[in-house]
């Protein structure tokens, strides 16, 4: 966690690209208010606002993104659509306000896939990856402890841990993922506080074994299958350029072994 040894220049440079990408996904909690229960006691029709928000937000973030990261932003709503409905209305793993899932947040699924992916691989931010990510794992472990002891979080702090565990064989998706965990806890936070969602006492309601807060604090977990959704999907359609890909990580590999 040694940020002295990195060089003020570069330190601010990785602060600014953190404030641009992720500071403004924050800054989306406060539209999250538009979904409350007390803004809809005031306008009936508030759902309708914030899904109009989020997609010109969407679409903006879009036509300034490069090609590929539109293509997984695409990708990256469908999976979230597909998703939202099989954990929130199959398996009743959180439930939205109104017991549907908004519009607003297979979009912003992508939207957050987008900035925290640009985050990621901004030179500055690789060149330095060890040091953030070193700082990024004491801020989430004290977080996932944190809520475990004062709110009894068990099921967020095992989905904490199997984040910890997955990134262990997952060296290069570090950066992407501790800093997708952090970016979704601060939204999970907002939107529960305002009642836009809220999740069970216990794992889907089911184990009680597992006791939840609301909302648990390893939720970034399930951001895997978002990931390796996409990841999929982008090869697949890709499949001649992924395979150039992985023979010159072959060849390095190879090189590097000698």
């Amino acid at each position: 966690m040694n940020f002295s040894s990195i060089p003020k220049a570069e330190l601010k440079q990785i602060i600014k690209s953190f404030n641009r990408r992720i500071g403004l996904l924050f800054l989306f909690v406060v539209a999250l208010y538009f979904d409350s229960e007390d803004f809809a006691n005031k306008f009936q029709y508030n759902q309708y606002f914030i899904n109009f928000f989020m997609i010109v937000a969407f679409l903006l973030l879009y036509y300034r993104s490069v090609k590929r990261t539109r293509e997984l932003m695409i990708y990256g709503v469908v999976i979230g659509f597909i998703g939202e409905y099989f954990f929130s209305v199959y398996l009743g793993m959180y439930t939205y306000r109104l017991e549907n899932v908004p519009l607003y947040v297979p979009f912003g699924h992508a939207a957050v896939y987008a900035r925290v992916f640009a985050f990621s691989k901004t030179s500055v931010v690789r060149i330095h990856h060890q040091k953030i990510e070193r700082f990024f794992y004491i801020i989430i472990s004290l977080f996932a402890l944190g809520y475990w002891y004062f709110f009894n979080d068990v099921f967020g702090l095992v989905m904490t841990l199997g984040v910890f565990a997955l990134l262990l064989k997952r060296p290069k998706d570090r950066m992407y993922f501790l800093t997708m965990y952090i970016t979704v806890a601060v939204l999970e936070i907002g939107g529960t506080a305002y009642g836009a969602w809220y999740w069970p006492d216990t794992a889907f309601g089911v184990f009680d074994v597992l006791p939840s807060n609301n909302p648990p604090s390893g939720i970034s977990l399930f951001y895997f299958l978002l990931d390796i959704g996409c990841f999929v999907l982008y090869t697949t359609r890709h499949r001649t350029a992924w395979k150039r890909v992985k023979n010159i990580r072959r060849i390095q590999k190879m090189r590097s072994n000698d």
